[in-house]
């Protein structure tokens, strides 16, 4: 099919699909902040986070772009003649119709145990818990139809890029913020000040939970003239399941949505956990989000590029080369995460003021987000390491290793939940996070090592020791600045937090800029030419 059209390289492919996720994860964070404004850290947003766990968890795993819905219809229909391909995914489409039909209806029914069973905290007789889980219940009975768009939109991504279409697909998640943030604005304009909170709660779970599914909704809908015009299918049931190519996806999509969904089991067992302490889940959700932003975006210029250069450097033969690939995404990794740890870390209090103190939103709920996210600071660089090697593992033809890994880190996330939220509370989930993820990195690195004849682990090591220590100097001197600014200008007032942010940023950057050049690392100048390059591009 992609002979009909002109091939764009991959790097602009990458710029597409980054500017794309750069303005949908604008669209998200506003999502965030009005969710936030109205609602904190109460009892509505944690119910959201409970009850959006399963049709969230669908609309990524199979709605999302690298999802097993997306991976799985590329593969196949990039294949076929394009005269073939409407008909294919009209099958495609009315058979997971049907099936994901049955698990939606299967939500709504069984919507207060599967509550339970994620959020069993909530089962305690304390009369916020027992709002909270009301609120949920409510909340995942209306979200259960996005388990039908979820496929449905997985269906389409696929299809599109495939067809070398790639910009609406990466920034269709926009359409669903600006439903949510409608809905939230509407809300606010039509209930009263008198309303009572009990009342004020149902009606604002309902109408987020509602802006939700619409949004899910309008993913869906705005892909429908591309795929109509494209001639990649319509709207019509068809039930020619027996097509060698619907047989073909769920070959693929079977065991690649079993593998996906291993770390989707880390969040349910997170969320069991909170579930125990108020607040949590939601703190959990804020935090998160001001992570993964700025995650996504670098994780783009990071692992874009380097993914088929380490597929090209799979043979024996290229081993060598491979290595020096493998220690230069690293080194890139932790010239990136490891000062942007540092400065979540010692900045988060002034982030999260800056971003969501407003409305409900104020000093205290911004105190419970603030320790949330320091923890999440420290385990920014593990976090991206752990991506590259499985990308290298994949290169290399071996998804069973990632696989076997993710299987017992289930087992040790449960562990180190159940002590880490007694030790440190709602910080002890994000640790244990962290720790999982340390885990994950030596074990690969290890087995690497194995896998490739001997990799020079250790001068890794080294590099990568003397950039974390370069990042908590980095980090010293971004804390010291907004200590001395807070005590001049006080902690009071947007701007003035504004401000704080900037001048301390910059101090920070500017002492870790400076360490770089001193120490002559060559995978700087490659990243500050690299970033360049993405925006200079047209």
């Amino acid at each position: 099919m992609s002979e009909t059209k002109s091939k764009r390289s991959l790097a602009n492919i990458a710029s597409i699909v980054a500017a794309a996720t750069l303005i949908s994860k604008v669209f998200g964070l506003v999502r965030q902040q009005a969710i936030a404004a109205a609602f904190a850290v109460g009892p509505v947003a944690d119910a959201y986070n409970f009850a959006y766990v399963i049709p969230g968890f669908l609309l990524v795993l199979l709605g999302g772009i690298n999802g097993p819905f997306h991976s799985a219809i590329v593969s196949v229909v990039a294949k076929r003649k394009r005269e073939d391909i409407g008909p294919l995914i009209e099958s495609i489409s009315t058979l997971v119709t049907f099936v994901l039909l049955g698990v939606a209806v299967g939500m709504v029914v069984f919507a207060g145990p599967i509550i339970d069973l994620v959020a069993q905290g909530l089962d305690t007789g304390n009369p916020t818990a027992i709002a909270t889980r009301a609120i949920a219940i409510r909340q995942l009975q209306i979200m259960a139809p996005m388990a039908i768009f979820a496929g449905l939109i997985g269906i389409g991504f696929g299809t599109l890029n495939a067809d070398d279409q790639y910009w609406l697909p990466s920034v269709s998640p926009m359409f669903s913020s600006i439903a949510v943030i409608i809905g939230l604005g509407l809300l606010y304009a039509a209930i009263g000040s008198e309303i009572s909170r009990p009342t004020y709660f149902m009606v604002g779970g309902a109408v987020l939970a509602g802006t939700t599914l619409l949004g899910a909704v309008m993913q869906w809908l705005v892909q429908l003239p591309a795929l109509w015009r494209s001639g990649l299918g319509r709207l019509r049931l068809r039930f020619n399941w027996q097509d060698p190519g619907v047989r073909d996806v769920f070959r693929i999509l079977v065991p690649a949505t079993i593998s996906s969904g291993m770390m989707q089991i880390n969040v349910f067992t997170d969320l069991f956990f909170a579930s125990y302490i108020p607040a949590t889940a939601a703190a959990l959700g804020y935090a998160n989000l001001l992570v993964q932003t700025p995650l996504g975006i670098i994780s783009n210029v990071i692992l874009v590029p380097f993914l088929p250069i380490f597929a090209r450097l799979a043979a024996p033969e290229n081993w060598p080369e491979l290595k020096d690939r493998i220690r230069q995404s690293l080194m890139m990794t932790a010239l990136t995460m490891l000062p942007l740890g540092a400065f979540i870390m010692t900045l988060a209090l002034p982030i999260v003021q800056v971003v969501y103190e407003r409305g409900a939103f104020d000093l205290d709920a911004a105190e419970i987000v603030t320790a949330v996210l320091v923890a999440y600071g420290l385990g920014m660089f593990v976090y991206l390491a752990r991506d590259v090697l499985v990308r290298v593992y994949y290169a290399l033809g071996d998804a069973q290793t990632p696989f076997r890994i993710s299987l017992v880190n289930i087992g040790l996330n449960a562990v180190l939940d159940y002590f880490f939220i007694r030790w440190f509370g709602a910080p002890g989930l994000v640790l244990a996070t962290v720790g999982v993820n340390i885990v994950s990195t030596l074990a690969m690195v290890i087995l690497l090592d194995r896998k490739l004849n001997g990799i020079p682990w250790l001068r890794w090591g080294r590099s990568i020791v003397v950039l974390t220590a370069l990042s908590g100097l980095a980090g010293l001197a971004t804390w010291g600045t907004r200590f001395g600014l807070e005590q001049v200008l006080g902690m009071e007032g947007f701007i003035n937090r504004l401000v704080q942010l900037a001048i301390a940023g910059v101090i920070g950057l500017a002492v870790f800029s400076l360490g770089t050049l001193v120490l002559r690392i060559p995978e700087a100048t490659l990243l500050v030419n690299r970033i360049k390059g993405r925006f200079m591009r047209r």
